[in-house]
């Protein structure tokens, strides 16, 4: 596997991985978990962090060298990143609504 196919599929690999821990971080929040919930933020992060790393990795390699050719591979890379941006957005939102609605409901 060359290098930039192994850097797409660590960047991919990661973007699942933080998005499994952000929906598992929603589901925890859910059932009132909270602290789990934060947990499993972190854990996202951490995740989407390596493959930002990974990124950032091509980006300077392109800088320096120019020899980065975009594939379709690397566009689906890039597009899982993204999504899971979105992704850890909408969970820590979600996450802050149970927590209100679980202190409300605890009166």
């Amino acid at each position: 596997m060359e290098g930039l196919e192994l850097s797409c599929f660590q960047i991919i690999s990661s973007a699942g991985m933080a998005k499994n821990s952000f929906i598992e971080a929603i589901k925890e929040a859910k059932k009132g978990n909270f602290k789990k919930a934060e947990t499993c933020i972190s854990e996202g992060e951490a995740y989407f962090n390596q493959g930002h790393n990974s990124h950032a990795k091509l980006i300077q390699q392109e800088a320096n060298d120019g020899q980065v050719t975009p594939n379709l591979l690397l566009l689906h890379a890039e597009d899982q990143l993204m999504s899971v941006e979105t992704c850890k957005i909408l969970a820590t939102e979600l996450i802050e609504t149970y927590e209100r609605i679980f202190n409300l409901e605890n009166k």
